[in-house]
């Protein structure tokens, strides 16, 4: 078996545009807050409220959908997402922004519940990491290219033709998708199990402590980053004076760094996670947590693109985990990490948000490197989770399994 490339590839333009448009707020709470008269506080409870919607509706909208075609079904989660990004795009309140938004969030777990294993079927047993690392690199190109292009296109020409070429993305992708991606049909246990069954699948895998422990490190790493990246922008206004178009272009190196470490460390998914996530979160740590001084530009633009590149390539190791700790049921292993995820996206959000309006935002960078201590510390006492080497043998059980269980 060989890579399905072109799948692949459009499977990652799908995530660069979801990637790009739910973080998008993040870039433009100054043009928002204007636009819909609102403060720049509640623009980042944008993040919040989609996070909140996506985590309660990803395990029983994956449950329900289990039967439905997984080439048709991540099709159908593209194009919710083009027609929500267009109505948020003539959004004439807040209210109605936040509205469209919460319509995207309803498709965005399903749509992350299901790449991983429609990846994991497009790629040879040895090589999942892999081909999940090429995909995520549509991840880190949203970070790198689609924050701060669209912030800096939202700057010069309004945040609503940045939302608008997000609609716009997202209609080529559902085109696409029907056009290069295999028919996959629902694994022959998912079409002959009943939805409640399903459901309470999806829940009783956290009774896995591979999966509970999985989960419980990506939302505490992920709560304290989005508790500071979600507040970038006043961060380093006050820290190094950067706005409109500066802004633009740190965002812009903070993900270049970030796709560079991705594209390097991307090898080490099958082989050593463990180790590279330890080294990836050592540096988070460190870095972010030099942004709770008032550094001055230059050491303020140092730590933001340490503190970039090391978060940008976490995912695609988090990304592979459910694959390789749950192989007999990796549907509702990646609902719940999905789940984890956002449950991290929301609260961190929420957590930033009181801190700004308590005018404390200086402390959310010591509230992220804190969060990704502890995280490194799950990391390392969870070996079966995050192994330190994997072996071919290894790789060829899990898939046994895999196939044993379908």
């Amino acid at each position: 078996m060989s890579f399905n490339r072109p799948a692949l590839v459009v499977l990652g333009a799908s995530a660069f545009f979801y990637v790009t448009a739910e973080t998008l707020p993040v870039g433009l709470l100054p043009q928002i807050s204007s636009g819909l008269h609102v403060t720049e506080a509640q623009v980042g409870l944008l993040l919040t409220s989609y996070a909140v919607v996506a985590a309660l509706s990803t395990i029983p909208l994956t449950a329900l959908t289990m039967r439905v075609p997984r080439h048709t079904l991540i099709a159908v989660t593209v194009a919710i997402f083009a027609v929500s990004q267009a109505a948020a795009t003539f959004a004439p309140t807040f209210l109605v922004l936040a509205s469209a938004r919460l319509i995207c969030a309803l498709a965005h777990g399903v749509f992350w519940s299901v790449i991983g294993p429609i990846i994991a079927r497009l790629a040879p047993p040895d090589q999942i990491g892999k081909a999940t690392a090429m995909t995520f690199l549509g991840n880190s190109l949203a970070i790198v290219l689609g924050v701060p292009l669209g912030t800096a296109l939202g700057q010069w020409l309004g945040w609503r033709v940045a939302v608008g070429l997000m609609a716009v993305g997202g209609a080529v992708c559902v085109a696409l998708l029907l056009a290069v991606l295999p028919k996959l049909p629902p694994l022959p246990r998912d079409m002959t199990t009943r939805t409640g069954q399903q459901l309470l699948n999806a829940v009783r895998i956290l009774r896995d402590g591979k999966v509970a422990r999985l989960c419980a490190m990506t939302a505490v790493l992920v709560i304290g980053h989005f508790a500071a990246y979600t507040y970038i922008a006043p961060l380093v206004r006050r820290d190094a004076g950067l706005d409109g178009a500066g802004l633009s272009v740190l965002l812009l190196g903070y993900g270049a760094v970030g796709l560079l470490t991705t594209f390097l460390l991307g090898r080490y998914v099958d082989r050593s996670p463990g180790r590279v996530l330890l080294i990836l979160l050592a540096v988070q740590a460190g870095s972010v947590t030099l942004l709770a001084p008032v550094l001055g530009t230059g050491p303020t633009i140092l730590v933001t693109l340490l503190w970039g590149g090391a978060f940008t390539a976490v995912p695609i190791f988090l990304g592979a985990a459910p694959m390789r700790v749950a192989p007999t049921a990796r549907d509702a292993a990646s609902a719940v990490y999905v789940v984890a995820f956002q449950i991290g996206i929301g609260g961190g959000a929420f957590v930033g948000e009181r801190f700004v309006t308590a005018g404390a935002l200086g402390a959310l960078p010591l509230i992220a490197g804190l969060f990704a201590v502890f995280a490194a510390i799950l990391v390392a006492t969870s070996r079966s989770v995050f192994p330190f080497r994997i072996s071919a043998d290894d790789h060829h059980r899990i898939s046994a399994e895999a196939a044993a269980a379908h």
